[in-house]
């Protein structure tokens, strides 16, 4: 019988200049102007990348150069978790609304699954988007597990 998860038995080195995603409900984005605007100097060391509106609002609002991908509701949650399981992102700021139904809900699930699968770390809130850009990590390289999918898949396909 085969393992129903896959291990986490490889590594992954995280670089130093992180590839982030910035990501905000319609109820969150002007909180998440306000903390990149806070965090701006910090933010323009690396790389960044987010979803719709929220792309063009921070690229506008603090003249940073950020890869701007579909709306979530269109498919830029989806993209985003291309991303993470390409590992070609390295940390998710996502200030999601815990008040707003929102029609996309399953793909923000399958984000934050994706994001807690390939062991990105996650903020979405402030107070975490703090302590994650404030880490001592941020502007250095960090090794971690992640799944052993190539082995995962290869145990499966023996069944």
């Amino acid at each position: 019988m085969t393992e129903t998860r896959p291990q986490r038995s490889v590594r992954r080195t995280l670089p130093a200049r992180k590839r982030i995603a910035l990501i905000a409900h319609d109820g969150k984005k002007e909180e998440l102007l306000e903390w990149a605007a806070a965090w701006r100097d910090t933010l323009a060391r690396h790389e960044l990348t987010g979803t719709g509106t929220t792309a063009s609002r921070v690229a506008r609002a603090l003249s940073l150069p950020i890869q701007g991908l579909m709306s979530g509701p269109l498919g830029g949650d989806q993209q985003i978790g291309a991303l993470i399981t390409e590992q070609r992102l390295d940390l998710l700021i996502f200030f999601w609304d815990p008040f707003a139904p929102q029609p996309h809900d399953p793909d923000v699930k399958a984000l934050l699954r994706l994001a807690a699968l390939w062991n990105v770390p996650v903020a979405c809130n402030a107070a975490s988007a703090d302590f994650l850009i404030s880490s001592p990590w941020l502007d250095q390289a960090y090794e971690m597990a992640i799944p052993d999918a190539g082995a995962w898949v290869q145990a499966r396909a023996g069944d």
